[in-house]
């Protein structure tokens, strides 16, 4: 009897995992991984700064689940195959340990992306993984129950299971070949991105950060608290991308222009502040106002914030107008900025967007629409925030794709 055979579409780290897993649990299947690139796992080495945020110290499947602003309810029907907890025990299994940072981020403890790139090449080899590079699939044939996996070198595959892990596509029309297999699209836009505030004299301040901010989009109930960056084109940081993406698909009709309200002091409001205000007037009636910040904000922050409102920096608390006060609270707890245009943040960069989960069955991330045709990672219309949750949806859905294949084939 001749080896069935799978050809996994995309190596990265979703495509790698469903082709070594699935190589590893059934021997007898014959296992091809194509990347259209020269290069394997390229979103994997990058990731974290080069250290590869593997996934999130988050054991709760229902909390987890809440990080996926697309495919809260199909990640966590899925995580009960393959959750965090596996995650970090099939690394373990493999002498590769993953070590918690504060955030909950998990990174190897070695602090290297190449850990893990190593670990899954190890793997490839060890189960004998066929991989095929510079080989960009062109149009899959499927005519029961043989796939043709044909190129646009003109070469052509034969599978009986195909696993389709190339990522997230930018542009619609790139979804063509997957349209043509009856699939129906949600349409791409971009997710993670940073703020651009042109002109905005802010900007100067770059590199300066706060650990804590409230970002609110100005219109709607979008809003995000989390570390906040200024950058020299505008806002950055955690914060900026959990709210870029949940409001992805607005932002995007927006055309990128839309304005924000930051406050900087999030446990303070508008009112708690100016009763704060009082207090500190009467307790260090004497002292500078530039001299004594007691919010504890970055120096260069806080002059830029009394400048902003207009306060001359020898001014004394005691001296303190309440037209002046009122600026600076506003500006503190609700400083409005007008944002036109988004950078992509490069290493996380994620797009919304894919294979519409309705015909994706979540039990094996089999397409309903076509028999033994599989999905694995960005492809599918999943994204996370940033922090590990996007490559924990490619290690869940790989694996889960991978047990059913190397059981169908018997």
């Amino acid at each position: 009897m001749s080896k069935k055979r799978l050809v996994v579409i995309g190596g990265g780290a979703a495509g790698f995992f469903c082709a070594i897993n699935a190589a590893r649990m059934n021997p007898q299947l014959h296992v091809t991984l194509v990347e259209k690139t020269n290069k394997l796992l390229s979103k994997v080495k990058v990731s974290g700064g080069g250290r590869c945020n593997v996934t999130h110290a988050c054991f709760d499947m229902v909390e987890m689940s809440k990080k996926y602003p697309r495919g809260e309810k199909f990640v966590k029907k899925a995580f009960h195959q393959f959750f965090t907890t596996d995650t970090i025990e099939w690394f373990k299994e493999r002498g590769v340990l993953l070590k918690e940072e504060k955030d909950g981020r998990m990174f190897p403890v070695t602090d290297s992306s190449q850990t893990i790139i190593d670990c899954l090449l190890k793997e490839s080899v060890k189960y004998n993984v066929e991989i095929i590079m510079n080989a960009e699939v062109k149009k899959i044939d499927f005519q029961q129950p043989v796939f043709n996996v044909q190129f646009l070198n003109g070469k052509v595959l034969q599978a009986d299971f195909v696993c389709i892990a190339s990522g997230g596509y930018p542009k619609s029309s790139m979804f063509e070949w997957l349209r043509e297999l009856g699939h129906s699209i949600a349409e791409p836009v971009p997710s993670l991105f940073t703020f651009n505030i042109p002109a905005h004299p802010i900007r100067e301040l770059m590199g300066v950060s706060v650990e804590n901010a409230r970002i609110k989009i100005i219109g709607n109930k979008l809003e995000q608290e989390g570390p906040l960056l200024i950058t020299h084109w505008g806002l950055s940081g955690p914060g900026v991308l959990k709210l870029s993406a949940w409001g992805a698909r607005e932002l995007s009709a927006k055309k990128y222009d839309f304005k924000i309200a930051v406050n900087w002091l999030p446990e303070y409001s508008e009112q708690q502040l100016a009763e704060k205000f009082k207090t500190l007037r009467f307790d260090i009636a004497s002292q500078k106002i530039q001299n004594r910040n007691p919010f504890g904000l970055p120096n260069r922050l806080w002059e830029f914030m009394l400048n902003y409102s207009g306060i001359k920096q020898d001014i004394r608390w005691t001296d303190l107008s309440s037209k002046e006060a009122n600026k600076l609270i506003k500006n503190l707890c609700n400083g409005e900025f007008h944002i036109k245009g988004k950078t992509t943040f490069k290493e996380e960069f994620v797009t919304a967007g894919g294979i519409s989960l309705n015909e994706i069955d979540y039990n094996t991330m089999m397409s309903k629409k076509v028999s033994n045709l599989f999905f694995a990672g960005e492809i599918m219309d999943v994204d996370g925030v940033t922090g590990g949750f996007n490559f924990q949806h490619a290690w869940t859905s790989g694996f889960i794709a991978a047990k059913k294949i190397a059981e169908s084939a018997g």
